[in-house]
C-alpha cells in the first residue's frame, strides 16, 4: 500500500514541471497572435505600458480557458511516454502492480486542471472580457482617430463604407481612400481619391475627412441616373459618437455574462431567438471545457503507455492531432448549436463525450494489452520520415 502511495505521488509530481512549461509555451503562442494589434497600439496610439499590460492581462483569462485542458493533456502524455520510453511501465506491471493504480495520480491532476478552468471559465473570462472592453472603450474616446483603421472596411459610421490602403498617423494622411456613401436614400455615392488627410477635433469628437484629386459615381436609385464628379478637395465631416456608441454600451454582452447571469438571459430570451442559442452555447461552454480535463486527461493515458522507446515523439504528435480534433469539433458543435441546428447542450458536449469513447476503447485495448493499430502505423510513418530526412 505504502508502494502504491508512493508511486503516485512520484507520478503526480513529475507530471506538474511539463504542465507549467505547457502552459507557459502555449500561451506565448496565442499572445503572439496579439502582437502585432498591440504593437500598432503602442507605436501610432502612444498607449502607455501600464494600459499594454492591463490589455494582456484582461486577455489572459480566454487564453487559459482553452489552453489548461490541452496543457493537463499534453502533461499527462508526455510523463507516461518518459516512462514508457525507459521502461518503468514495464518494470511495475512486473512487479505485479496494476495500470489501473495510475489512475488515482491522473484524476487527481485531471481534478485540479478542472477546478482551475472552471474558476477562469465562471469567473475570470467574464471579468477579463468586461474589463479588456473598457478598457479599450477608454483608449479609443483618447485617441479618437484609431477609429479609422487601415485595410479594414469600416462600418461604424452610419450610412458610410470606409477603406483606407495606408495611414501615416504622424501626418494622419491617407492613401487610396474608397468610401460608399448611402445617406442619401435616393442616390448612392462611391468616393474614390488616392490621397486625404484626417483633422480630428477631439473636444467635439468630430473627424474631418479631406480628400484631395479624386472623383465621386453618383448612381441615382429612384431614376437610374449615372455621374461622374471631379474633385480637387472634397471634404466631410465624421462623427465619432456615432463610431463610438458600440464601445459605450452600459449592458453586457453574453461573452461578458457569469453563469448565472447567462441562465437569467435564457429563461428570459425567445426560444427562437439567435440570442438563446448563444446563450445555452455559452453557458454549456462553462462546464464542458473544464470537464475536457478529464476526457483528455484518460486519452493522454494509453497514448503515452502504448508509445515505446522508438515511438516518443509519434505519441506526442498523435497527441496533438487529437487534441486539435477535439477543438475542431468543439468548433462545429458550436456552429451548429448557435445556429439551433442541434441542441446547444449535444453541440457543446458531444466532443467530450466523443474524444471520452475513445480514451475508454484505448484504454481498454490498453489493459488487455492490445497494440493501438493508428498509433503503430503513425510510429512506422514518423520514423520513415525520419529516415528519409536523414538521408
Amino acid at each position: 500500500m505504502k508502494l502504491n502511495t508512493i508511486i503516485s505521488r512520484t507520478v503526480f509530481v513529475e507530471m506538474l514541471p511539463p504542465f507549467g512549461l505547457n502552459l507557459f509555451f502555449f500561451s506565448f503562442i496565442f499572445l503572439v497572435t496579439k502582437i502585432l494589434d498591440i504593437t500598432n497600439m503602442v507605436v501610432n496610439y502612444q498607449v502607455n505600458l501600464g494600459a499594454f499590460l492591463l490589455l494582456l492581462l484582461y486577455s489572459m483569462p480566454f487564453f487559459l480557458a482553452f489552453i489548461t485542458p490541452m496543457s493537463v493533456m499534453m502533461a499527462i502524455l508526455l510523463t507516461f511516454l518518459r516512462m514508457s520510453g525507459d521502461n518503468e511501465i514495464v518494470a511495475l506491471k512486473a512487479c505485479g502492480m496494476s495500470l489501473h493504480r495510475f489512475l488515482v495520480p491522473v484524476g487527481f491532476f485531471c481534478l485540479l486542471g478542472w477546478m482551475l478552468t472552471t474558476v477562469i471559465a465562471a469567473a475570470a473570462l467574464p471579468w477579463g472580457n468586461r474589463s479588456y472592453f473598457k478598457l479599450s472603450a477608454d483608449l479609443a474616446k483618447k485617441h479618437i482617430d484609431a477609429v479609422i483603421k487601415e485595410r479594414t472596411f469600416i462600418d461604424n459610421f452610419d450610412g458610410l463604407m470606409l477603406y483606407v490602403t495606408k495611414i501615416d498617423m504622424q501626418d494622419k494622411s491617407l492613401k487610396d481612400v474608397f468610401i460608399e456613401d448611402q445617406r442619401n436614400r435616393s442616390m448612392s455615392n462611391i468616393i474614390v481619391a488616392p490621397a486625404g488627410r484626417l483633422i480630428p477635433d477631439v473636444e467635439q469628437q468630430h473627424i474631418r475627412l479631406r480628400l484631395f484629386n479624386g472623383s465621386i459615381n453618383q448612381v441615382g436609385l429612384s431614376d437610374q441616373t449615372a455621374h461622374i464628379i471631379a474633385f480637387e478637395t472634397y471634404e466631410m465631416k465624421l462623427d465619432l459618437k456615432q463610431a463610438l456608441s458600440g464601445k459605450t454600451r452600459d449592458h453586457k454582452s453574453i461573452e461578458e455574462m457569469t453563469i448565472w447571469e447567462l441562465k437569467q438571459l435564457i429563461q428570459t430570451a425567445p426560444q427562437s431567438d439567435k440570442i438563446y442559442y448563444k446563450a445555452q452555447m455559452k453557458y454549456h461552454e462553462k462546464f464542458a471545457l473544464p470537464f475536457a480535463c478529464f476526457t483528455l486527461g484518460l486519452l493522454a493515458i494509453p497514448l503515452g503507455m502504448q508509445s515505446r522507446r522508438g515511438k516518443r515523439s509519434a505519441g506526442a504528435i498523435i497527441g496533438i492531432i487529437l487534441f486539435l480534433t477535439y477543438y475542431m469539433l468543439l468548433s462545429v458543435g458550436w456552429s451548429f448549436g448557435e445556429s439551433g441546428t442541434l441542441p446547444p447542450v449535444v453541440g457543446m458536449w458531444a466532443p467530450n463525450m466523443l474524444m471520452g469513447a475513445i480514451g475508454i476503447g484505448l484504454y481498454w485495448r490498453m489493459i488487455k494489452d492490445q497494440p493501438v493499430s493508428f498509433l503503430k502505423k503513425g510510429s512506422a510513418i514518423f520514423r520513415l520520415m525520419l529516415r528519409r530526412k536523414r538521408q
